[in-house]
């Protein structure tokens, strides 16, 4: 299983939010870039790139400094927020983004996200953020009346070839992923689930792992040092 740390940007800073409230921000550091090499130093084989402005304002705002951490390190780097249009995919690919993330626009549009796997396959993925199993979108700020399990086999059914799951109420909270959603979410397709909300420990990665997810996406306790990035990757290598 792939431990892939991620960096949400926020005003050019490396922050996180609890439970994706943009009031209840925590800036980790201000240079993202130094941030993705400390990843990249130890061992991460991806990183996960989040422009948290780009997802409440629906296009891409911390552009410059995605692109900076994309060719500052050797590991393979997949972004989201903001990204809402075939154009705005193709853009991220040709910058040098290994993996584009569709949110909102999956859920808006979800022809798009088959048109978008159609052209690009596996470099695109579709992450489902649900509170309660009900999909939000705007940045997390509006819910949906969908549900995440019907959501992601009516995508899976359309071409989308790998997804990103997101527990809100667990993300940042430190407190352990939702085992039991995650795995409804991995049986209910064949496709590959990253798993995202709520890891802590080195526990939680190898219970993860043990339900069948592709990998999953560590923040706030990489950040505050309860989590050893090379003995997490260590323990579900």
């Amino acid at each position: 299983m792939e431990v892939i740390p991620a960096i949400d940007l926020r005003d050019g800073c490396c922050v996180r939010l609890t439970q994706g409230d943009y009031a209840r921000e925590t800036v980790f550091s201000d240079d993202p870039v130094e941030m993705a090499r400390r990843w990249a130093g130890e061992g991460a084989t991806r990183i996960h790139v989040v422009d948290l402005d780009g997802a409440r304002d629906g296009r891409p705002i911390n552009n410059d400094v995605v692109r900076r951490i994309i060719d500052a390190v050797e590991p393979p780097v997949q972004v989201a927020g903001g990204v809402r249009t075939l154009d705005a995919i193709q853009t991220w690919l040709d910058t040098g983004a290994d993996r584009v993330i569709l949110g909102t626009a999956a859920v808006r549009d979800p022809e798009m996200a088959a048109e978008a796997a159609r052209r690009h396959g596996d470099r695109i993925v579709v992450s489902i953020d649900a509170r309660g199993g009900v999909v939000a979108v705007e940045g997390w700020r509006e819910e949906t009346q969908l549900q995440a399990k019907s959501f992601l086999q009516k995508l899976a059914s359309l071409g989308v070839p790998r997804f990103v799951y997101t527990d809100i109420n667990r993300d940042a909270m430190l407190d352990s992923p939702n085992y039991e959603m995650i795995e409804t979410m991995v049986g209910a397709t064949e496709r590959p689930l990253i798993a995202a909300g709520g890891v802590a420990d080195v526990e939680h990665l190898t219970r993860l792992s043990k339900l069948g997810v592709e990998g999953a996406i560590v923040g706030l306790a990489l950040y505050d040092g309860r989590l050893d990035l090379r003995e997490a990757i260590a323990a579900v290598r």
